[in-house]
């Protein structure tokens, strides 16, 4: 694992901010020491939960999108390591990772001009070299019987917690997206918009649920190919459920449920879908974060359940007043997680 920068323990208590009578997050955290291979950690830690942090827009880049998601994870760990550790979410059932360096690809994506059709492409095969770095790893702590989180980043790693996870299961997973948009685009080159097309061309995914899709956002030739994979990707509307109440949100969450959990499956978390998120994508009309809490709830109840991916969330595009606010509601997302897996493990 030469591409993942570890956490260590002296990072770790650098920035949980210890208080007396309390017991902060961080202060029992485990990280996995140097002189240790990741894989023999896992294999032995009782821990059930692995997180790590993709830092880069890479994809958000190649998809002609606003920079900004590299520095989610980072924003998350600091909110995460100073929440409580109590009878509701107790520290020491994480294992953090740390991040994987993908600093190469983001020095050279910065220095690329998407107008050109040469340097897009290789934009486009920068994010292809992140895809195999995130397969890699989700497929090391898939295979050892844990279940990885991952902060991105755009939602081109949805690819990699895809392949990563069918690797290590030995057979396609099905993938359930609460997200503004499709990301079923075209196979034109590796991107932040196609994650699922190129996941569902190669076999990896079975089953795909679009949760809360924009009508306005969604091309006709996006719905034709839809159609065209014979009910293997479903969708739903955020129109439909919040605009024209044509559809109860408890009830089509139930039915995406019981479309995806017929196998294992995944959970992707676009920060774009909820309203006024700073994302690359950020949108005045979408979801409330208690919506997305209850959404995220009901399907980590599932025993079918093999990983939970949030992205998009772009904290260098926050108003800087309040820059811990994305990070604060992605460890609300990352706890409510596990809380609901708990109950069924």
């Amino acid at each position: 694992m030469e591409n993942l920068i570890r956490l260590s323990a002296e990072k770790l208590s650098e920035i949980t901010s210890s208080r007396k009578g309390e017991t902060k997050f961080g202060e029992r955290i485990i990280t996995v020491p140097d002189e240790i291979s990741v894989s023999n950690f896992l294999q032995e830690c009782q821990a059930k939960f692995v997180l790590f942090g993709i830092p880069e827009d890479v994809g958000v880049k190649a998809n002609l999108g606003r920079c900004g998601t590299a520095s989610a994870y980072e924003n998350t760990l600091k909110s995460l390591v100073n929440i409580q550790h109590n009878r509701f979410a107790k520290g020491n059932e994480l294992i953090v990772l740390g991040h994987l360096d993908v600093s190469i690809y983001q020095e050279k994506a910065q220095k690329l001009n998407t107008n050109n059709k040469t340097e897009l492409k290789e934009l486009y095969r920068l994010v292809g070299e992140i895809d195999k770095e995130v397969a890699h790893l989700v497929s090391i702590i898939v295979k050892n019987g844990k279940i990885p989180i991952a902060i991105g980043g755009g939602h081109n790693n949805s690819y990699g917690m895809i392949k990563g996870t069918a690797l290590a299961k030995a057979h396609p997973i099905n993938a359930i997206n609460f997200d503004a948009h499709t990301d079923f685009r075209a196979l034109e080159g590796r991107h932040s918009g196609n994650g699922f097309s190129y996941a569902y061309e190669e076999g990896f995914l079975d089953k795909y649920f679009i949760f809360g899709m924009h009508e306005n956002y969604t091309s006709k030739g996006i719905f034709q190919k839809i159609r065209e994979t014979g009910g293997r990707v479903q969708y739903n509307t955020y129109e439909q459920m919040a605009i024209r109440k044509e559809k109860s949100f408890s009830k089509e969450l139930n039915l995406a449920l019981e479309f995806v959990a017929t196998t294992n499956f995944g959970i992707e978390i676009d920060m774009d879908s909820v309203e006024n998120m700073p994302s690359s994508a950020m949108t005045l009309s979408g979801f409330s974060a208690e919506k997305l809490r209850s959404f995220l709830h009901l399907l980590a109840l599932s025993p079918q359940v093999s990983y939970l991916h949030i992205c998009e969330a772009a904290p260098d595009l926050a108003d800087q007043k309040n820059p811990n606010l994305i990070g604060k509601l992605i460890a609300y997302l990352i706890t409510d997680f596990i809380k609901a897996k708990n109950s069924n493990i």
